[in-house]
């Protein structure tokens, strides 16, 4: 069964950072794409970020290209997320993603049959 245990997030000023990291178990093998989304109270979940494992090719929405780095290491099973220059936007409930499918991987309409992770809080103060 697998398993994404995210962690990493909490309160934080405007301009300060944040790291997510996203432990994976029960994968049955190496995932093809993996990511992050988010989700704000009274909006649709969209996605953050995402990588293509095997290229470390990566998607970044356009709200948070040069802000948000996303990594991943594959010795540790897990997938980071370096936030910096968190503004209030950003606030939301952060999920992580990972698709054993390349499709959709490096479009903004999401990842192909994903399992999830149960989320945590960001949440940024003006």
């Amino acid at each position: 069964q697998v398993q994404l245990v995210e962690s990493g997030g909490g309160s934080v000023q405007a301009g300060g950072s944040l790291r997510l990291s996203c432990a994976a178990s029960g994968l049955p093998d190496i995932p093809a794409c993996m990511g992050w989304f988010r989700q704000a109270p009274g909006k649709e979940r969209e996605k953050v970020t995402s990588i293509v494992i095997l290229t470390n090719t990566t998607y970044y929405a356009d709200s948070v290209k040069g802000r948000f780095t996303i990594s991943r290491d594959n010795a540790k099973n897990t997938l980071d997320l370096e936030m910096n220059s968190l503004q209030p936007e950003d606030s939301a409930m952060y999920y992580c993603a990972a698709s054993r499918y390349i499709g959709g991987c490096l479009l903004q309409r999401g990842m192909t049959d994903p399992s999830w992770g149960q989320g945590t809080q960001v949440t940024v103060s003006s």
